[in-house]
């Protein structure tokens, strides 16, 4: 049986991970496909170890998978249910109804 303060604290830890600005802005570019480290680094002003800290960070979480390709390393989403939850959060953001994406 799965702890349930540890598996509140790793829900926490998740969300947390989802929080920053820049790894926010990496899943929602990642939501739309595979794109190597390079593609994601032009997309931020800020360096390329710090990119790097941020994907590491969250593939350590469990939110992105990594590849190699000969030099390059490519990122995707790991949990695919991620867009789905930005798309709601976006809803909520402007004001709308969110109710659209609740199964019944």
């Amino acid at each position: 049986m799965v702890n349930k303060n540890l598996l509140f604290d790793r829900k926490i830890e998740i969300l947390k991970g989802l929080a920053h600005p820049v790894r926010f802005s990496i899943v929602q570019a990642l939501s739309e496909g595979e794109m190597c480290v390079h593609n994601i680094g032009n997309l931020f002003s800020c360096d390329r170890t710090t990119i790097s800290k941020h994907l590491a960070f969250m593939k350590k979480l469990g939110i992105l998978s990594s590849r190699k390709d000969g030099l390059k390393v490519y990122y995707s989403l790991r949990v695919h249910c991620l867009p789905n939850m930005l798309s709601c959060i976006q809803k909520i953001a402007e004001g709308e109804n969110p109710e659209i994406f609740l199964e019944k």
